[in-house]
Formats: structure tokens, sequence, C-alpha cells
């Protein structure tokens, strides 16, 4: 008899264990990004945002595809090898765009675009201002940031030249 109340309450502990651990488990499990690959999300249909919309709130725009205008600012580094959201500085190049809610020249480094450098190099003769449209991937909201994988980028107007003006 006292082996049958002893069974019955450890099945009883091990079932309340149970319950009051899965939610912890699965509000983890949710927590985490779906790991999506950049093939899949080509076939997705893009979202078109603008820049500053997805740097207020780069959670919501997690995993999406996006497409945006701007204006580009120059090459970089920033966001390169970081472990959280990493992307090889041996197989992508980094990129600035310009904020466009000033009428200064002010990068907006709150967004991190990564391109594969095999596809940058056919954009080398780019120049500050030229107008550009980005499709992308959000693959990461590291640092409260948004970190765009971009899968295609297109050069829509070509800045004046410093010289002519």
């Amino acid at each position: 008899m006292k082996f049958k109340y002893i069974k019955s309450l450890l099945m009883l502990i091990l079932l309340a264990s149970m319950f009051t651990t899965g939610g912890i488990c699965y509000d983890r499990a949710q927590a985490q990004p779906a790991a999506q690959s950049v093939a899949a999300a080509k076939q997705v249909e893009a979202i078109k945002v603008a820049p500053l919309t997805v740097v207020d709130n780069p959670k919501a725009y997690l995993n999406k595809n996006i497409v945006m205008k701007a204006k580009f600012d120059k090459f970089s580094t920033l966001g390169l090898d970081y472990k959280p959201a990493f992307k090889s500085s041996e197989d992508y190049i980094s990129f600035l765009i310009k904020r466009d809610d000033t009428s200064f020249n002010i990068p907006l480094s709150e967004m991190k675009l990564f391109l594969k450098r095999t596809t940058a190099e056919k954009f080398i003769d780019l120049k500050t201002n030229d107008e550009i449209e980005i499709k992308g991937l959000v693959f990461s909201d590291a640092l409260g940031d948004a970190w765009v994988d971009v899968q295609d980028m297109k050069i829509t107007q070509k800045a004046p030249d410093e010289e002519k003006k």
C-alpha cells in the first residue's frame, strides 16, 4: 500500500514538473527566431518599407523579406564577425546607407547591411548619394539593431558628379 502511495506521489510530482517547465521550454523555443535559408526567403513576398521603420522596430521584421529605397553612404566592416549575428568578414562586406530624416550627412548605423563579397564586386563603382533599392532578409535583431542579409541590390539613380556642380 505504501509503495502505491509513493508511486502515485512521484507520478504527480513528475506531471506537475512537466507542466510547469514545459511552458518555460516553450517560451525559450519561441524566443529564438526560426531558421530560414536565403533560398527559401527569396520565394516569399517582400514588404516595402522605409529603413527608419525597420530600425524603429527590428523585431517586427525579423525573418521577413523587405525592400527599401535608400541613398548609399559607404562600404564598411561594421558588424562583421559579431558572434550573435555572425557574418564572416571573409565572405561578406557590410555597407551603410544614409539617414533620410535629416539634411546632414549621417549614416544609418543602426541597420547592419551585409552583401556577399562576390556580389559587392559588381558595385565597386558605387558613390556616396547613389540611390539604391535593397532587397533582403532581416535575420537578426541583436543589440536592438536590424541585421539584413542583402539578397539583391540595384542602383536606381546615380548621384551627380561633384565636379559638375
